[in-house]
């Protein structure tokens, strides 16, 4: 269950804003939560953002002096009125997510972290955690939720694009800087900055269970080209975009392959940047993932400069 009427410390909000609250959102949070065994809430009290900041130590296991977030942080954006929710399985944290609002006019709130360890993976907690932060947000007057990812992450694509249907807006080239951590390896961040509109049909549908993946056979029938294709021997191949649909695929496992071979999978992560992070600069959507690990983008333009 969930508690998105209630401010951090458990107090009811004013019945004015309850009654505005789009209880449609909130009760797909309710469901999801359900779902996982977990209860999803906001944290304020300083033991359990002590907690957010070792959960997210564990998962990530960053350097000494570069964590992903402080417990001092976390309690200011607490303070401020920002998100700082958790999923608990009885007293345990088993997920966490934060985020902070933007410029007032923009409506928007940025996750800036999310995460959820290995022995809780496979109950869809990081969907609870989500649809409590989009009921959380429209229930504060924000109309959309905006992260970013690393686009070599199959299962996070595929999470992102796929389970929430959320839509790339940007290609950001090394955002934070070489990340020195267990997951990232010293990499480029690269990422990609994706935009969430909570009332969207495809958001609202998403979150109701009947999310959609893209099929990359299908579109290949249809006439598609692969601009970026996987090698036998797992390296990316470089292909021909020349049609109005453009598929770029991605490693099956970046992060393994990060270990066993640190070179092919610096290959990827410039592929990646050059055809992906080229076509969205050039105006190419992003319109769905296949699980296979296909990125499907529309562009306006064709090769031959027909625009459709």
């Amino acid at each position: 269950m969930t508690d998105l009427h209630c401010d951090a410390a458990g107090t009811p909000f004013g019945a004015d804003v309850a009654a505005r609250a789009p209880d449609a959102a909130v009760r797909a949070a309710d469901a999801a939560a359900r779902a996982a065994g977990v209860q999803v809430r906001e944290i304020s009290l300083l033991g359990e953002l002590d907690a957010v900041y070792r959960l997210y130590a564990d998962i990530w296991r960053p350097e000494p002096k570069n964590p992903p977030v402080t417990s001092e942080l976390l309690r200011a954006f607490s303070k401020a009125g920002n998100y700082v929710a958790g999923a608990f399985d009885g007293d345990a944290l088993v997920g966490a997510c934060v985020g902070f609002f933007g410029a007032p006019a923009d409506g928007t709130l940025h996750s800036h972290i999310a995460g959820v360890p290995g022995a809780a993976r496979g109950r869809n907690v990081g969907f609870a955690l989500k649809l409590h932060q989009r009921a959380w947000s429209m229930v504060r007057g924000a109309s959309t939720v905006a992260w970013t990812f690393d686009p070599l992450v199959r299962r996070n694509a595929y999470f992102n694009l796929v389970k929430l249907a959320a839509r790339p807006a940007e290609y950001l080239t090394n955002f934070y800087g070489g990340m020195h951590d267990a997951i990232n390896g010293g990499d480029d961040s690269d990422r990609l900055l994706v935009r969430w509109h909570l009332d969207a049909p495809s958001v609202v549908a998403a979150c109701a269970g009947t999310s959609t993946a893209a099929d990359a056979g299908t579109e290949r029938a249809s006439g598609a080209t692969i601009a970026l294709d996987v090698s036998p021997l797992g390296g990316p191949v470089l292909g021909t975009p020349d049609s109005q649909t453009v598929l770029v695929g991605v490693p099956t496992d970046i992060e393994a392959l990060r270990l066993s071979d640190p070179g092919c999978a610096k290959d990827w992560r410039i592929a990646v940047r050059e055809v992906l992070g080229h076509l969205i600069a050039e105006g190419a959507l992003v319109t769905g993932f296949d699980r296979a690990g296909w990125y499907v983008l529309h562009r306006q333009n064709t090769a031959s400069g027909d625009s459709r």
